[in-house]
């Protein structure tokens, strides 16, 4: 009962706008889980880069213009290339990035900022 009432009081709740601006290009980093090793990609909005056995592509890349530095967010794309199919295609937020992760065996990608 108190789950619904909360869930219908952020339902009711006004929402406040984020004034964003659009980067240029987003600031990912990978992990390959076998090696434990991390790579920072940088990847322009538009295009994508191999990641392993993963191709990695951003659509869009956002972050609150009042603090360029803050919590970014990404729209990525992310297909294994050996089984030819969409592994991710969503939003991924900087700050939590386990929100809307990327399931992989092998590799994880998460936002870390977005460039202008």
């Amino acid at each position: 009962m108190i789950k619904a009432i909360f869930c219908l009081a952020l339902m009711t709740a006004p929402v406040m706008a984020q004034d964003t601006r659009q980067g240029s290009a987003a600031m990912l980093r990978g992990l390959d889980k076998v090696s434990g090793r991390t790579t920072d990609l940088v990847v322009p909005v538009g295009d994508a880069v191999n990641y392993g056995r993963l191709e990695v592509r951003v659509g869009e890349c956002r972050y609150p213009s009042s603090d360029p530095s803050s919590d970014a967010f990404a729209q990525l794309s992310v297909t294994d290339l050996r089984q030819n199919t969409t592994v991710f295609s969503g939003w991924m937020i900087a700050s939590s990035p386990a929100l809307s992760a990327l399931d992989d065996a092998r590799y994880d990608v998460w936002v870390m900022s977005c460039q202008s």
